[in-house]
């Protein structure tokens, strides 16, 4: 398979971009050990404009300060002390949008994931949210700043999703963003059992 290029992550429109990236396949690759999955459910942050998004009014932290870079990096949080979430970083440099991985479908390395969860059953609970992916790829912290066209992390290219199989809602957890948490910015495969079971407001067709 073909890695998404530069290019790729570097367009304008983040809503767009998070759209494009359903479909294609999340893979790592850590001591040799290569994991992967289907993209079926992300989130879209517009940056400074965006209340939700962690640079909203442009603020930079040292947390934060990796989203301002060019886009084509991981941009990995701890949520609640606990989960470790994914994030593409998009767009040019200073301008900090992101995309939210929240979920994938397992296609490879299932074995590995089973046994970096602690999992027992094969189920969707295994990468159906963004905290339990990345825990099952191998994710965190301290791959904030990847670059993925490298080796450790990096999405391959794939068909396509047709417009008519993509679902918008609003984003999961980002209430304190007042009218911007009513943003039709989450995206996913229409019936597919591994999208998260985040609420949000109802689905409607993209």
């Amino acid at each position: 398979m073909v890695k998404l290029a530069r290019a790729f992550y570097e367009q304008q429109d983040v809503c767009k971009i998070a759209k494009s990236l359903l479909g294609k396949v999340l893979v790592t690759q850590f001591n040799s050990l290569r994991t992967a999955g289907i993209i079926v459910e992300t989130e879209a942050y517009a940056g400074v404009t965006d209340k939700a998004s962690h640079a909203s009014n442009g603020r930079r932290t040292a947390r934060t300060e990796i989203m301002y870079a060019d886009g084509g990096v991981a941009y990995v949080y701890l949520c609640y002390g606990i989960h470790h979430l994914f994030n593409v970083v998009t767009n040019k440099k200073d301008v900090p949008h992101a995309v939210l991985v929240r979920a994938v479908e397992p296609v490879e390395g299932i074995d590995v994931m089973m046994e970096r969860t602690g999992k027992i059953r094969f189920d969707h609970t295994l990468t159906a949210g963004p905290g339990s992916l990345t825990r099952a790829l191998g994710i965190n912290t301290r791959h904030t700043g990847v670059v993925l066209d490298g080796d450790v992390i990096w999405i391959e290219d794939a068909p396509k999703i047709p417009s008519a199989q993509i679902i918008a809602g609003t984003r999961v957890g980002v209430a304190y963003a007042k009218e911007d948490a009513l943003l039709p910015y989450r995206f996913s495969i229409r019936n597919n059992p591994w999208v998260s079971k985040g609420k949000g407001l109802d689905q409607i067709p993209v």
